[in-house]
């Protein structure tokens, strides 16, 4: 079978890795972005702006198997929501129309924002969704656009990513950073490798014919309290004082279940915080 072709709209930190993913399978792989010199090699560079309604110069011609839609906003307000999310959506389903392109399957990168739930709850792509503020809102909104835009779609909720270039958790701990135990409040994670994974897995998976659902939770095996990561960091890197006061920068508290990815053949190759960390400090991060 020909390799397949895909067109990864926001191609930044994820997508890049996606690419390299696909390209490694022989996939020809295109990248829109702005500035095209950062893409990895191989990617067929695509220099355009998401926010902008007009068609990027060099939009491919030939047929696009596959869309990703993975971008990120610029101006974390209800605004910038909009325009990454919702507003530059619709210019990439515009602009395939324009071309007469007609994808096998979008992939829409998503957030578990879009759960508000608080005290714990096990979540799952059947719970409801009770955004709580305006970023899960929105995303809420172009997840419907994508899944009614007329190409068979998928949404993908991935939850909290770290990996390297993502270590804000890592600087609080050794800054002396410390939650409440009780009640615990539960995280939910992805190391970026397995987030990209993930898309490629449900990518691979539909070229070979796979019936995949509409949506999939991109999540490690274990959500944990976030007191329990932090107390496993601080043990690992040697910290021995921490803050009197307990912190906490985060809102809501819920287990995030990965069974569905799961049961199509999807194994996260970091399991847990524990191997994810891991293997950043031991690349990256000398113990204290």
């Amino acid at each position: 079978m020909p390799a397949a072709s895909v067109l990864i709209a926001g191609c930044g930190d994820v997508g890049s890795r996606l690419a390299c993913q696909l390209l490694a399978d022989d996939w020809t792989v295109h990248g829109l972005r702005r500035s095209v010199s950062r893409l990895p090699a191989g990617v067929i560079g695509v220099e355009g702006d998401l926010f902008d309604p007009r068609c990027p110069k060099d939009w491919p011609t030939s047929p696009i198997d596959y869309l990703v839609y993975s971008a990120a906003a610029t101006d974390h307000d209800e605004a910038g929501y909009r325009a990454a999310y919702i507003d530059g959506l619709s210019h990439v389903l515009s602009w395939l129309k324009q071309h007469g392109q007609q994808p096998k399957r979008l992939l829409f990168v998503s957030s578990s924002s879009v759960y508000g739930q608080q005290q714990g709850e096990r979540v799952d792509e059947l719970s409801p969704t009770q955004a709580l503020g305006y970023s899960g809102r929105l995303m809420l909104e172009a997840e419907q656009l994508a899944l009614k835009s007329g190409i068979p779609a998928s949404v993908v909720r991935l939850t909290g990513i770290y990996g390297p270039g993502r270590e804000w958790l890592l600087t609080q701990v050794r800054q002396g950073y410390r939650v409440a135990t009780e009640p615990p409040l539960y995280g939910n994670r992805i190391h970026v490798d397995d987030a990209a994974g993930l898309l490629a897995y449900l990518l691979r998976a539909d070229a070979r014919g796979a019936l995949l659902d509409d949506c999939y939770i991109g999540v490690d095996d274990a959500p944990a309290p976030l007191a329990e990561v932090v107390t496993w960091l601080r043990e690992y890197l040697g910290v021995t004082e921490w803050s009197a006061d307990a912190s906490v920068r985060r809102a809501g508290s819920k287990q995030c279940s990965n069974a569905r990815a799961r049961a199509l053949g999807w194994v996260p190759r970091y399991a847990s915080y524990r191997e994810g960390y891991a293997a950043i400090l031991e690349s990256r991060i000398k113990p204290l």
